[in-house]
């Protein structure tokens, strides 16, 4: 597991886990990180499925209740079957865009 701290974003890359394992690494460390938006990076994986991503359901609801944003990265999912209440992204690049345009409509009151 990788952390980059930037501004008020942190990227975590899953770099030598299974997406189940991750989840149960990072769930475990979540705390440390809820104040932060997030960027999970789970490119890695390469056999993630959807029901890997939905593991990450709750923890995405509690970001948006503190107002901040959690993004997952995969190229490997269709993205149309994703369930809404999840932010999935190709890139990493994409998710920072998406993280910056939800701090502007926070702001903006919506």
């Amino acid at each position: 597991m990788k952390v980059e701290r930037k501004g008020h974003t942190t990227t975590v890359r899953n770099t030598q886990y299974n997406t189940a394992e991750f989840f149960q690494k990072f769930h475990h460390e979540y705390n440390s990180y809820k104040t932060q938006n997030l960027i999970l990076d789970l490119s890695h994986d390469k056999a993630l499925t959807l029901v890997d991503l939905k593991l990450f359901s709750e923890m995405a609801k509690t970001q948006a209740k503190g107002k901040k944003s959690l993004v997952l990265v995969t190229d490997v999912v269709n993205l149309n079957d994703v369930p809404t209440k999840l932010i999935v992204v190709p890139t990493v690049l994409e998710a920072h865009d998406i993280i910056e345009m939800e701090e502007i409509e926070r702001d903006l009151g919506f």
